[in-house]
């Protein structure tokens, strides 16, 4: 009878002994598991926080390049509003002496009482020139005009698309930050995981031992 108890007993400890190592392996591998997981879920992490700083800086850069397009454009517009003005004037001042010019030549020239003309002289003809010049003065404001329309045009665009940027930028930013909240909420979780699953391990080591001392 002793001798059956004991080979009972022996069998009872093989059997307990074998189910323990059944669970120490089941739970290292969980600890495997949840170790790569957390590991994976960390570099996810910092690699989205990388990206969002980056994604920042960009920002701040695409800010500060618009800023000095917008200066770039203030002066443009600036300096061929002033040029126009400038020729509009010059131009009238020349339209002003062409035209007192042509009509004090005219009443000379249709005075019956006047004398003579001296040989050699020409009637007044609207000096040919002043055509040219007065019409190289209008084309010149006509192109600051067309010049100034055309950095007024691109300075839209160019806002509309620096709008557009930071738009996308900063929901790509917030998806980004979602996703840190929700991969360090399961990181968490996966820790809380781990820490129980090494306490299991611990537990099932000195079962174990207790076995192998009985």
């Amino acid at each position: 009878k002793q001798k059956d108890f004991c080979i009972e007993e022996l069998n009872t400890n093989e059997r307990e002994t074998e189910l323990k190592n059944r669970d120490k392996e089941e739970t290292q591998a969980k600890i495997d598991t949840l170790t790569n997981e957390i590991e994976t879920l960390t570099n996810e992490i910092d690699t989205l926080k990388a990206e969002i700083a980056s994604m920042q800086t960009e920002l701040k850069r695409a800010g500060e390049d618009r800023e000095k397009e917008n200066k770039d454009f203030q002066d443009t517009v600036a300096d061929q509003r002033a040029t126009v003005k400038l020729l509009e004037k010059t131009l009238d001042v020349l339209k002003g002496f062409y035209n007192k010019k042509h009509k004090g030549a005219s009443l000379v020239q249709e005075d019956p009482a006047g004398p003579p003309p001296p040989p050699g002289f020409k009637s007044y003809k609207k000096n040919s020139g002043s055509g040219g010049v007065m019409g190289m003065i209008q084309q010149i404001i006509n192109d600051a005009k067309t010049e100034e329309a055309e950095a007024i045009q691109a300075e839209k665009d160019a806002q509309a698309a620096y709008e557009s940027f930071v738009k996308d930028t900063n929901d790509s930013i917030t998806a980004k930050q979602d996703s840190i909240t929700d991969k360090s909420d399961t990181k968490a979780k996966k820790e809380g995981e781990l820490t129980d699953s090494k306490k299991d391990l611990e537990n099932i080591m000195i079962e174990l031992e207790e076995l192998a001392n009985e």
